[in-house]
């Protein structure tokens, strides 16, 4: 499933569907300076939270291979110029910094040797943590499809597919998991405006995927419970706080009151690296604003007034009180969330220093 690669290294390039154009055009773009990766995940050529971190990563590991610094200190002053050009593209998928600090930590663990080593160490780390988002997509899969009866309807909201991942997808990444193992499932995807990445997106992954999918608009989402079977709502998340309360895209709160007055359980499945342990509620999550265009314009044609005033937040917070569970790369959290997403970690520590502790 998911054949096709969101993001990659190509040939000293950062290469990537280019998401504006889909459903119509299936078209991959090459990045070849910091500035054009930037300008693509500012643009949601390439967006989703964990897509967005991957993306950066390799957009630092860029700025390394196309350098000619004559040391790693003059190297380390070129990323941490690239770092905050690529930081300052969206401000509330904590991916993004989470890939940007761990790249900018390891550049700085090398200054004692050569700018090539440092150089070919990026690009690997960044090709790792592609890598690994795959894998944890695969292992959240999992551990989400054992929640699901089986034969399940869900509904979800914008699109936490492969395309908002290095692969396989968090949300979409359940549902897959459930088909994969045996279950029934049939998927009712919202058109999440405003910029459709559900009617766009996510109904395009399923459709190219074969899984059934029925699009409905999102104001329908209250009716579609009341009268029909929606055994549960699957979102993903750009930023989980330590409580978890859950940032995601615009509309997702709104649906999780709905959900919440018709017993309908919401699960967000996001990797570790979008918990915000820093951020102990989610009134601290940065909510980015967008250009009012995308919603007084839809595929280029005007639909409001010209120069009304438009407010549009990406993003919003849905309280941890409305989340049935946290679906992670490392377990299920379940309330209460502060307590339980910190087991997950500092197990997933413990266990990590094992390992390393037996290899040496």
């Amino acid at each position: 499933m998911s054949a096709f690669t969101t993001v990659a290294w190509a040939a000293g390039r950062v290469r990537m569907i280019d998401q504006t154009l889909l459903p119509q055009k299936l078209k991959y773009i090459e990045c070849d300076t910091v500035e054009s990766v930037a300008e693509a995940i500012r643009s949601l050529r390439v967006r989703g939270a964990p897509a967005i971190g991957v993306t950066a990563a390799f957009g630092l590991a860029l700025c390394a291979y196309q350098s000619n610094a004559a040391t790693t200190g003059e190297l380390l002053g070129e990323l941490r110029r690239a770092r905050a050009t690529l930081a300052a593209t969206r401000p509330t998928a904590v991916n993004l910094f989470w890939a940007l600090n761990k790249m900018m930590s390891r550049a700085m663990d090398l200054l004692t040797g050569t700018p090539g080593a440092m150089q070919s160490a990026l690009l690997a780390d960044a090709q790792q943590i592609c890598d690994d988002d795959i894998a944890a997509n695969r292992r959240m899969g999992r551990f989400g499809a054992e929640l699901l009866p089986q034969q399940v309807t869900i509904l979800t909201h914008c699109n936490a597919g492969a395309l908002a991942t290095a692969g396989y997808g968090t949300a979409l990444g359940v549902i897959r998991a459930a088909v994969e193992s045996g279950r029934k499932v049939h998927v009712y995807v919202d058109e999440t405006r405003p910029v459709l990445q559900g009617a766009r997106l996510t109904a395009w992954e399923l459709m190219q995927d074969g899984i059934p999918v029925t699009l409905v608009t999102d104001n329908m989402s209250a009716h579609l419970m009341a009268t029909e079977t929606v055994d549960c709502v699957i979102v993903g998340a750009d930023r989980i706080a330590a409580n978890g309360d859950v940032a995601n895209k615009i509309g997702t709160y709104g649906l999780a009151v709905i959900a919440n007055h018709h017993q309908v359980p919401l699960y967000v499945a996001a990797p570790v690296s979008t918990i915000d342990f820093a951020i102990r509620t989610g009134e601290a999550i940065p909510i980015e604003q967008r250009h009012p265009d995308e919603v007084t314009r839809i595929c280029g044609n005007d639909i409001a007034p010209e120069g009304v005033v438009v407010f549009n937040p990406a993003f919003d917070v849905t309280p941890h009180t409305l989340v049935a569970a946290i679906i992670t790369d490392r377990g299920v959290a379940r309330p209460p969330y502060r307590e339980q997403l910190q087991q997950l970690m500092t197990a997933q520590e413990s266990a990590e220093v094992a390992v390393e502790q037996h290899s040496n």
